[in-house]
C-alpha cells in the first residue's frame, strides 16, 4: 500500500482559514458505505442521521495555548516553541522553530522573563526536551503568554481562542483541537440527547501526530507518536452497553475514534483505562467498536485520510472527496464535514 494511493488534488482556495460564525452552519458531505450513496446537507441536519439508542463518542480534551515566541538568551534570536507533551517536574517535549537555535543548554526566554525554559536534549526526530522555570503557576503563565497552536495552513490571526476549541472541552493537554468537535453546540448536542442518543466523553490528548506528514513510500513503514488517552468507567460503560443492546458507535472525530479503538479488546469490550497509543488505522484495518464516524476533510497522503477510508473503502472516499472538491467544501480544521453512517 503506497502513500501515494491517498493523493487527491486539493486547490489552495479550498482551505478554510477562519471558522464560520455559527458553529452548526458548515455543510455536512452524507456517506453511506453500505449503498454507496452520497448527500449533500447542513450540519444541522445531522440529527436525520442518528438513531435512538445510537452512542456518540465525543473527545473532551481541551487545547492549551501551547505556542509561544521568545528570545534566545545572550543573542536575541527569536525562537518559537510549540508544547508537545508534558513530563515530569516541568519538562516539556516540544518542537522547536528554528531547531539550530536550540541547542542542549540553550536558555530561551519569554514575555520578558516570566517565563524561561532551558534545552535538554534533542529527541529522534529533532524534538526538543525543554526544562521551563518561573514564578506562580504555569497554566495562568502560559495562558498569558501562549498562542493557540493552529496547524501550519491556516495563515489568519484567530481573533477568538474559543472558536478553536469545542464546547465541550474539558481536561487541558491537546496541542490541536479535536476539529470535528467544532461543529457542535451545547444546543444541538443537547437536542440530540433528547432524540434518545447517548453521549460518551473521552480523552486524547492531541499531539504530534497532527504535525506529521507520512514521508515514506510504504504506507506500513510509517511510525504514529504516542498519545495520552483515558476513559473512564461511565464511559465505558455507556459505550459497552450500546453495543450490547445492538445500538450504533458513532464517534466524532478520527481522536474520539482511535481512542476507543485502542482501549477495546477483541470482543469489542471496554474497561476503563488510560495510556498511551501509537494505533495507526488504515485499510485492512477490522474495527472493533466503531460504526460510524463524523470527521472533517482531511490532508491528502494523510494518516487521517487513511483512517476514513479504512472505515468507507479508498476508492469510495476518494471519489466522495472529488465530489466535495468539485462542489467548493471547506476544508480541514476550520472546514465543513462528513457523517460516514454504518
Amino acid at each position: 500500500m503506497q502513500t501515494k494511493d491517498f493523493y487527491f488534488d486539493l486547490p489552495q482556495e479550498l482551505i478554510a482559514q477562519d471558522p464560520l460564525e455559527d458553529r452548526t452552519s458548515s455543510r455536512l458531505l452524507v456517506l453511506d458505505k453500505n449503498n454507496g450513496k452520497v448527500e449533500h446537507k447542513s450540519f444541522k441536519d445531522i440529527k436525520a442521521y442518528l438513531q435512538p439508542g445510537d452512542c456518540l463518542v465525543l473527545n473532551n480534551t481541551k487545547v492549551i495555548p501551547a505556542r509561544l515566541i521568545g528570545e534566545k538568551e545572550g543573542t536575541g534570536a527569536k525562537v518559537e516553541l510549540l508544547l508537545l507533551k508534558r513530563g515530569e517536574n516541568d519538562i516539556w517535549e516540544t518542537l522547536v522553530k528554528p531547531g539550530k537555535k536550540a541547542k542542549p543548554g540553550t536558555v530561551v526566554s519569554f514575555g520578558g522573563g516570566l517565563l524561561r525554559c532551558k534545552v535538554l536534549s534533542v529527541g529522534e526526530e529533532g524534538n526538543r526536551f525543554v526544562q521551563f522555570f518561573y514564578e506562580g503557576i504555569f497554566e495562568e503563565i502560559l495562558d498569558q503568554l501562549g498562542q493557540m497552536p493552529l496547524p501550519p495552513y491556516i495563515t489568519h490571526q484567530l481573533k477568538d481562542k474559543n472558536r478553536y476549541q469545542t464546547v465541550y472541552a474539558k481536561y487541558e493537554g491537546s496541542a490541536a483541537a479535536p476539529t470535528a468537535g467544532l461543529h457542535f453546540t451545547k444546543e444541538l448536542i443537547k437536542e440530540i440527547e433528547d432524540m434518545g442518543v447517548v453521549i460518551a466523553y473521552v480523552t486524547l490528548h492531541v499531539g504530534l501526530g497532527t504535525f506529521r506528514p507520512v514521508k515514506v513510500e510504504n504506507v506500513l513503514e510509517h511510525h504514529m507518536h504516542s498519545e495520552f488517552y483515558q476513559i473512564d468507567q461511565e464511559a465505558a460503560d455507556i459505550i459497552n452497553k450500546t453495543k450490547q443492546s445492538g445500538g450504533r458507535v458513532i464517534c466524532v472525530g478520527t481522536t474520539s475514534c482511535r481512542t476507543i479503538e485502542s482501549a477495546a479488546d477483541e470482543n469489542g469490550h471496554i474497561e476503563p483505562c488510560s495510556g498511551n497509543t501509537e494505533i495507526f488505522i488504515y485499510p485492512g484495518y477490522k474495527f472493533k467498536i466503531l460504526d460510524g464516524l463524523v470527521t472533517n476533510f482531511h490532508l491528502p497522503e494523510s494518516t487521517l485520510l487513511m483512517l476514513v477510508s479504512a472505515l468507507a473503502g479508498k476508492d469510495f472516499v476518494l471519489s466522495a472527496y472529488k465530489e466535495a472538491v468539485d462542489l467548493k467544501y471547506r476544508f480541514f480544521s476550520f472546514g465543513d464535514a462528513m457523517i460516514i453512517l454504518p
